[in-house]
């Protein structure tokens, strides 16, 4: 085996043979080694040291290389790294399980577990539709999601992104055609106005005969544009779901175990859907795994219909490391006053975004829980800014116009202020770029 331990090799052998997401092989953006990570740092094999504002897409919430999470994978390697989980089970899983249903919103019973986030939202649709299929609708085949959404990169899961705007537009010949709403107007922290709500009101009191069900994601809209929306809106679309006898499929992808100040974004609007999605973070970023949950009325009519099972089963579904790791993750963030910590961060967030605001080539900023955006005027070269960025000393990934931190959750005061300084240092001279 040939081992590849210089920079330029490494770096030259991936541009020849690595595909990454959302990159072109004809105008690629250069990679950034990374030999090792600790804490809130990630080390590049030239000696430079990053502060990561992403906490890697969002789910590295506890930073890395930690000592607990280290252990809890060490010690369930030596047992079994893996077993199928059709007609097997284990404690890992079944632990997991009932963690996520003391802790999730009430209602929610039954735990279906997968791979990914985008996975767990095609679980979602697919549990939507069958238990339709089993209550004998079939004709309520349609979801209803609203513009400015991100649910995932599979194919069900483009299918309820925003159609036009949205990273998936261009697969729109190919992809189910749904309904869609209007993005929440009014923000997370002003007075509600009924008017925000009524064109989706409107399509589901004329359509609420082919919708299976809503799918949102609660209080921050996160790839689609980092928006932050009213808990009155999601209590209404709670609300017009229960009226209409149509499922609500809320997306916790994200906003899940306490990036927005909850542990779930629901508990925002004080509501229970029918089925959430969890992932990211439900690891603390060390494995992938996602989880679907439901209620007990989805899963009896799911398993009361024709085929008297859910018609799904990954591979790598229960993955006892994962699961392991996942347990590991949550007993950890609950064992802390987790919900001071975001709100220093958020505290903090909020003080350091003001230097932002003499900026010309800053639309706007806002910040909630562990989340800080700043909206451009224009959309940023990501190759450019990429570079200034990591000659900062910073781990940033802006896409479109947003600029945005979501950073690991042990992130000190002054680690965030050094953060924003950084950026601020790079905004303040993008005239141009």
């Amino acid at each position: 085996m040939t081992i590849i331990n210089n920079e330029s090799d490494i770096i030259r052998k991936d541009q020849q043979y690595v595909w990454h997401p959302y990159s072109s092989l004809t105008d690629p953006i250069p990679a950034y080694e990374v030999t090792s990570a600790e804490g809130v740092y990630l080390n590049l094999q030239d000696g430079r040291q990053l502060i990561d504002g992403m906490a890697s897409w969002w789910c590295a919430i506890h930073g890395y290389n930690h000592p607990v999470l280290n252990q809890a994978a060490k010690d369930q390697i030596d047992r079994m790294s893996h077993v199928m989980f059709g007609g097997i089970t284990h404690s890992p899983a079944v632990t997991l399980c009932e963690k996520l249903v003391a802790l999730t919103p009430t209602g929610l019973s039954k735990v279906f577990l997968s791979d990914s986030g985008s996975v767990s939202v095609e679980v979602a649709i697919k549990m939507a539709f069958q238990y339709w299929i089993s209550k004998k609708q079939p004709q309520k085949n349609k979801l209803l999601s609203l513009r400015g959404g991100y649910h995932g990169d599979t194919f069900a899961a483009m299918s309820v992104c925003d159609p036009q705007n949205g990273m998936h537009h261009i697969f729109n010949q190919v992809l189910p055609e749904h309904y869609f709403a209007p993005k929440p107007q009014t923000a997370f922290d002003q007075p509600f106005v009924k008017e925000d709500i009524a064109e989706f009101k409107a399509i589901i009191e004329a359509k609420h005969q082919q919708i299976a069900a809503v799918i949102l994601e609660p209080i921050v809209q996160g790839a689609g544009g980092m928006h932050f929306y009213s808990p009155d809106y999601l209590r209404q679309v709670r609300a017009l779901c229960s009226e209409h006898n149509i499922l609500l499929i809320a997306d916790e992808i994200a906003t899940g175990f306490g990036r927005t100040g909850k542990l779930f974004a629901c508990e925002w609007a004080e509501i229970s859907p029918d089925i959430m999605c969890l992932g990211k973070s439900l690891t603390g970023g060390y494995m992938t795994l996602a989880a679907t949950l439901c209620s007990d009325e989805v899963s009896d009519g799911i398993c009361e219909g024709e085929a008297g099972c859910f018609m799904h089963g990954p591979t790598f579904m229960g993955n006892p490391l994962a699961c392991s790791v996942a347990n590991a993750s949550i007993d950890l963030l609950l064992s802390q006053d987790w919900q001071a910590n975001i709100k220093r961060i958020e505290a903090t967030f909020s003080a350091e975004l003001e230097l932002f605001d003499s900026l010309e080539s800053v639309a706007t900023t806002r910040c909630m829980g562990a989340i800080a955006v700043i909206e451009m005027k224009q959309p940023v070269n990501l190759a450019e800014i990429q570079k200034k960025f990591v000659e900062q000393g910073l781990w940033v990934r802006p896409f479109g116009k947003l600029v945005y931190l979501m950073p690991p959750f042990i992130m000190t005061d002054k680690q965030i202020k050094k953060l924003m300084k950084g950026v601020y240092e790079v905004l303040s001279g993008l005239q141009g770029i």
